[in-house]
């Protein structure tokens, strides 16, 4: 379909996607679902054909694009059928490394991403705590600077890339009485740095592909270059990264969805009801018609925001009513097509079953729908 959004590049790009995703993770994805996580072998392979890095540095290894390509790369993973793979890919490339990428100092750069591009080094983002989720002021992890280290104490949870990650971004008070957002500051944690563990790999109704942990920091000591941007200034790097992880959520589930209704309709033609296939019934074919539509309007609104953040504007009010839309249609448009599946689309052998699943913390993840709609209610 032509837009006046992208370029031929990007349809180059979108198509390549397209059949990667067909050759490398519908063949693989079920296998995936059932060890609990995605291979290093696959994100290596990714990070050589330049998807780990759409939007990053050229001298770092990226392509230097801009968010248009990283949504057509939700999107077209979105339609493998397998979130967790989808997901696993996103948090690493639109999620966590881009901390690094808008924060880090040079010599941070240099030393970590071009592993990080080429998928050598896998990224988790640690904000999430169990008190402490789309407030990410109210986080409790504490930092305390201690000659040339900072000493980290406290825990995340629900952090994706958590299990087998390599490269940590983590949200820690470094300045506790300062007032709400304050005080916050983001560090590079390494695997393995002593203190710091993995407590259990949680166990999820979906996204099931994609390793999820929770995470300790006893005392955990990284040097004071490790420090990502300014101190006390993380809480601002976070909450602009959102924009992107929303845009990224909204691209997840317009491609689930648009692939959904594909699965459903060619269901609906092969199966029969009452001496004829279930599309010729009028109730069937209006119910498609009416979630193909809704799909077509997220698509266009997400296509249109991507723009708008590429040219520079400041649009929380459009990606926060993006997110929200996109994620609830998703799940809409989920519902309905297990609907129309009949007693099969509620077997775990279905795909519809397992993208029905998946879907639905899309309207959780990256900010609750209800979050969103907060968003949009202050600046009107």
């Amino acid at each position: 379909m032509k837009t006046p959004y992208f370029s031929e590049e990007h349809a180059i790009l979108r198509a390549q996607i397209r059949k990667f995703v067909e050759t490398e993770i519908v063949p693989n994805g079920d296998a995936w679902e059932q060890d609990g996580s995605v291979p290093r072998e696959f994100l290596r392979k990714m990070g050589e054909l330049g998807y780990l890095g759409l939007m990053h540095e050229e001298k770092y290894g990226g392509s230097g694009m801009d968010v248009r390509a990283a949504t057509i790369l939700a999107e077209e993973l979105g339609r493998s059928t397998y979130a967790g793979v989808t997901i696993t890919a996103l948090v690493h490339t639109n999620m966590a490394s881009p901390h690094l990428a808008n924060a880090g100092s040079v010599a941070q750069k240099q030393k970590y991403l071009p592993d990080v591009v080429s998928g050598k080094k896998i990224t988790a983002i640690c904000v999430t705590e169990p008190g402490a989720g789309s407030d990410v002021a109210g986080i409790k992890t504490r930092a305390v600077r201690d000659g040339n280290d900072w000493v980290i104490n406290g825990s995340k949870i629900f952090i994706t890339n958590g299990v087998f990650g390599d490269l940590y971004f983590v949200a820690a008070k470094t300045d506790p009485g300062a007032k709400g957002s304050r005080g916050i500051s983001i560090f590079i944690v390494e695997k393995g740095t002593p203190g710091f563990s993995v407590g259990r790999s949680l166990k999820k109704h979906g996204w099931r592909s994609s390793d999820t942990a929770e995470l300790f920091f006893d005392n955990v000591r990284v040097p004071v270059e490790n420090l990502l941007g300014e101190e006390n200034k993380g809480f601002y790097a976070v909450m602009k990264n959102f924009q992107h992880e929303r845009i990224m959520l909204a691209a997840m589930g317009v491609g689930e969805a648009q692939k959904a209704i594909e699965i459903t309709l060619d269901n609906v033609k092969q199966r029969q009801a009452f001496g004829a296939p279930l599309f010729s019934k009028d109730v069937v074919r209006d119910n498609l018609a009416r979630m193909q539509t809704k799909i077509a309007l997220a698509q266009n609104y997400l296509y249109y925001v991507a723009w708008l953040d590429a040219q520079g504007v400041d649009c929380i009010k459009e990606v926060s009513m993006l997110k929200a839309n996109a994620c609830e249609i998703a799940n809409e448009v989920m519902y309905g097509c297990v609907q129309l599946h009949g007693g099969m689309g509620f077997m775990m052998e279905s795909t519809i079953e397992r993208m029905s699943r998946d879907a639905r913390v899309l309207t959780i993840g990256g900010g609750t729908t209800e979050i969103m709609y907060g968003e949009v209610a202050k600046r009107m």
